[in-house]
């Protein structure tokens, strides 16, 4: 059993080697403590699944230790497994205002809003949990009030940055400066756990009040209706597209629940007051084509979402020759193709096109490596720590760091416990983590069973068999043979016929143990599939005796 004794550990149970689902823990005299617990989106690796999950077995069986969890910002590879998780787990959470309002809002959701006990911290607010104190450093990101802890430790100060970037116009909020940061630095840190996003980009990630003047451009230029997508949690791009709505004289509507989620908890919190007045998605088509400015999302290529059903033509929303759709937003790697597929439905319907290629109507909300540099030296580590990327992104901060003059830079992955105190840090031990899956409303191993058969039956399809026998074994009637994405589509009542002469072969040549009749039969079919089609699909065999 790992237990921190006087020491400082830190381990990642998700966000480590991958971009996405953060889940931190560090453990010291004791006790534990949590930085974020976030999700990621499944892919095809996972048929049928929309959401994976971090495998909380370590602290899962330590709770009694865990002291609480804090949650840098509310993007949900950092709070999106708090509802699935916190009940059970069974401590405070602590957050910004805005962020709160987030999770109050999942919270709600699951019905777990009365047993969950949610702290609202103000901004650069404080609090203790047992031998930890937290310190919220406000820092620049793609949604409002990305909070980094600074950490104070009996063996020193940590400071977790979240995600993070530098911007000199952030259109909203106001991010710590360089000398607030340079007097955390004065006080001593021991470590950096240092967001690696955007660790290869030799050029700063750029100002989020700089992609106005384009974004105003691209839409006064647009002959017809005009289509803006865009990451529903970036509030700070939803105001400047309502100043754009506004400059350019257009009605603005926006199309996507997360879009008017996102609106309500900030304007709950105090921010876009002063939003121009919208429409509903239903009042879009009586108004002019060229007097309207929609804000939808699914600018990656997220089958549900409003853009995806826009492109298809069965939304209320509706586009034409002519019109013209902004991706405000830069493709996530994975997400490519199926972004892909929308803009080539766009296309097909000669409705235009505008990306970050042909105007600059985006800017990332992680740091390239001028703003590492200039963190570095305001925070002054001894060692860093990378996370949030793959492992590429975290060995590239960490030759960067030390090319920067950190002494010390430590690349770990999932489970490994680093003590980074007393002493140099270093990896100590090991422990499992993994991830599961939302399938439905339950909540199971990603590389168990239903996934691992679920994943054969896309592969190779299924054939459904059902055989009566009587008293004596003897087969009665027709096998039941149903095929079910086994490629065999002209030929199926051929196939058929051979299937179930097999069968009848086979129920006459085995009799008296069903289970090895009932093996014989699946492997008989199976053999005819293969020969048909050079695949071997799942055979499920079900027979029933009649008296």
């Amino acid at each position: 059993m790992t237990t921190p004794k006087d020491e400082l550990l830190f381990l990642a149970l998700g966000g480590s080697n991958e971009i996405g689902m953060n889940v931190n823990l560090y453990g010291c005299q004791g006790k534990w403590v949590m930085v974020d617990l976030g999700l990621t989106f499944a892919n095809s690796e996972y048929p049928g699944i929309d959401l994976v999950l971090p495998d909380l077995e370590f602290i899962e069986q330590r709770k009694k230790d865990l002291l609480g969890i804090v949650l840098t910002h509310g993007h949900e590879d950092h709070i999106g497994a708090v509802a699935y998780f916190a009940a059970d787990l069974g401590v405070p959470l602590y957050a910004t205002p805005f962020t709160a309002t987030l999770i109050r809002g999942k919270l709600e959701e699951e019905g777990i809003a009365d047993t969950v006990k949610l702290n609202v911290i103000p901004m650069e607010g404080s609090f203790d949990l047992g031998p930890f104190g937290f310190q919220f450093v406000t820092l620049a990101h793609s949604i409002l009030e990305m909070s980094a802890c600074v950490i104070t430790t009996p063996y020193g100060k940590i400071f977790h940055t979240g995600d993070w970037k530098l911007d000199d116009q952030p259109v909203i909020g106001k991010p710590s400066t360089a000398e607030q940061l340079t007097a955390i630095g004065d006080e001593g840190v021991l470590a950096l756990i240092c967001d690696s996003t955007n660790a290869f980009n030799a050029d700063n990630s750029g100002s989020e009040g700089s992609v106005k003047a384009d974004l105003l451009k691209s839409v006064k230029a647009a002959k017809g209706r005009v289509l803006l997508t865009t990451f529903a949690s970036n509030a700070a791009r939803l105001q400047t597209m309502g100043e754009v709505a506004r400059e350019s004289g257009r009605t603005l509507c926006f199309a996507g629940r997360s879009l008017h989620r996102i609106i309500e908890a900030a304007q709950a919190n105090g921010y876009l007051k002063d939003m121009p007045k919208t429409v509903d998605m239903d009042s879009v088509d009586g108004l002019a084509r060229h007097d309207v400015m929609v804000v939808a999302t699914g600018g990656q290529g997220e089958a549900r979402a409003a853009l995806a059903r826009i492109a298809e033509g069965n939304h209320p929303v509706k586009l034409e020759a002519g019109d013209t759709v902004i991706f405000s937003s830069k493709q996530i790697p994975g997400n490519e193709i199926a972004i892909g597929v929308i803009m080539n439905k766009l296309a097909e319907r000669n409705i235009l096109t505008v990306t970050e290629k042909q105007a600059h109507v985006h800017v990332s909300g992680h740091p390239g490596q001028p703003e590492l540099a200039k963190l570095y030296d305001w925070v002054r580590p001894q060692v860093l720590i990378p996370v949030h990327g793959e492992r590429r992104h975290m060995a590239e901060q960490a030759r960067f760091a030390l090319a920067h003059r950190v002494p010390n830079a430590l690349v770990q992955s999932n489970g490994d416990v680093v003590r980074l105190a007393p002493g140099k840090p270093q990896i100590v031990g090991k422990e499992r983590t993994g991830r599961l899956i939302l399938d439905g409303d339950t909540i199971i191993a990603a590389d168990g069973a239903t996934i691992n058969e679920r994943r054969r039956l896309s592969w190779y399809g299924l054939i459904t068999v059902a055989v009566a026998i009587d008293g004596n074994d003897a087969l009665l009637g027709d096998p039941l043979i149903r095929l079910h994405g086994v490629p065999i589509e002209e030929d199926i009542d051929d196939f058929i016929d051979e299937a179930s002469d097999a069968v009848a072969k086979t129920i006459k040549e085995n009799r008296g143990d069903y289970d090895k009749l009932r093996e014989n039969v699946r492997l008989a079919v199976r053999r005819i599939a293969t020969s048909w089609t050079g695949k071997k699909p799942i055979v499920d065999v079900m027979i029933v005796e009649t008296a």
